[in-house]
């Protein structure tokens, strides 16, 4: 038993105390210390706000004043996020009500569009990402050296079957460019395990499957009320146990399999200690599946359409690709599918708690 989940059932009304919780039965005040700088690693799959796309606000203020309580000051912690080719991280920092939370705590929300990316020269060997990017992988030029606690969501994904602590690096360690690494999704999330093993002195992950998302993930999901929360200092174990709550067999994901084969983390169940409260009667029966858009871009790159995968997506002409995506997205399945399915989330107790963070003012408190 090497790698410790913890597994808390929680409430609307002790969410806030139940990621103490978490995180306690996690060992996070030995993890994370307080004797270096933490990188705060939002997670945002939609510059809009939809039911367990991205990150939550009660999920963020857990974890911030966990921290606050346990030896970091403000002005230690960093919350971060990068954008997409289809994503902007101010304003979804904004739609998403993490920045009332940050501004009550005093803390400041830095995009890593705005910050400087350098070419780092990883000792280990890697898998993909060194003949993806063959000029050399550019990261932000502040991690290396300093913790990192990642806040993902439980939800499936059409790419990688289901995601979460692992491929929530993926959006901090790669430029707006990282679509790149989508025709071998698997083993770049291999290979981002081996990246932040050499620049991270510790690793935390804190997930939020109160609100948990089924289907065509990370956007187009169907939202169903999970009440659990997840934590551990293991990536690969807690998308593990998040994978087993979902209804999947974790050790049938490449990305899982291959990490536990290298030693990177554990993803076999029986080989994970869970505290808390356990998996026992947790079966989602989740089914990950290709939005039109994955589907599209699956298309071009592993399927009968790849012979125009470089024109398509790796030359000047890709800007189609975000525009159809935001077209789909945005303009078509938010506002008709999407509306209907947020005004059914409002309806339960999380959506209710949603509604109290959207009114609170921007204010430090």
């Amino acid at each position: 038993m090497g790698s410790t989940v913890a597994v808390v059932r929680t409430s609307p009304s002790a969410v806030l105390d139940d990621v103490a919780r978490a995180m306690d039965l996690a060992g996070a005040a030995a993890h994370l210390a307080g004797e270096r700088e933490l990188l705060l690693k939002l997670n945002l799959s939609w510059t809009k706000y939809f039911p367990a796309c991205s990150s939550q606000p009660w999920q963020l203020e857990g974890v911030v004043r966990y921290l606050l309580a346990h030896g970091y000051g403000a002005d230690r912690v960093i919350p971060i996020e990068n954008k997409t080719v289809v994503t902007d991280p101010r304003k979804g920092a904004e739609n998403n009500l993490w920045m009332p939370v940050l501004e009550r705590y005093g803390l400041s929300f830095t995009p890593l569009t705005e910050v400087e990316w350098t070419v780092h020269r990883f000792r280990e060997p890697l898998l993909r990402l060194h003949e993806i990017f063959p000029e050399g992988i550019e990261i932000p030029a502040l991690f290396a050296g300093r913790d990192i606690l990642h806040l993902p969501t439980v939800k499936t994904h059409g790419h990688s079957t289901t995601t979460g602590a692992v491929k929530n690096a993926f959006g901090g360690l790669l430029k707006e460019v990282r679509h790149y690494a989508h025709k071998y999704i698997h083993e770049v999330l291999v290979d981002l395990l081996i990246m932040q093993r050499e620049l991270h002195p510790r690793i935390f992950a804190v997930m939020d499957g109160t609100v948990c998302g089924d289907g065509a993930g990370p956007r187009t999901m169907e939202p169903v009320v999970g009440n659990v929360l997840l934590a551990s200092a293991d990536s690969v174990a807690i998308d593990a146990v998040a994978a087993r709550i979902m209804g999947f067999d974790p050790m049938s994901i490449p990305y899982l399999r291959m990490a536990t084969e290298r030693g990177l983390g554990e993803a076999r169940i029986d080989r994970i200690e869970l505290a808390g409260d356990g998996i026992d009667g947790f079966d989602f029966h989740f089914k990950a599946k290709r939005s039109l858009v994955i589907w599209g871009d699956q298309m071009l790159r592993l399927g009968p359409l790849r012979f125009l995968e470089r024109i398509a997506l790796h030359s000047p002409l890709m800007g189609w690709a975000p525009l159809a995506s935001n077209l789909y997205h945005d303009a078509l399945w938010y506002p008709t599918v999407g509306r209907a399915k947020i005004r059914a989330f409002g309806k339960t107790g999380w959506g209710a708690l949603w509604e109290t963070y959207r009114r609170r003012p921007h204010a430090k408190g």
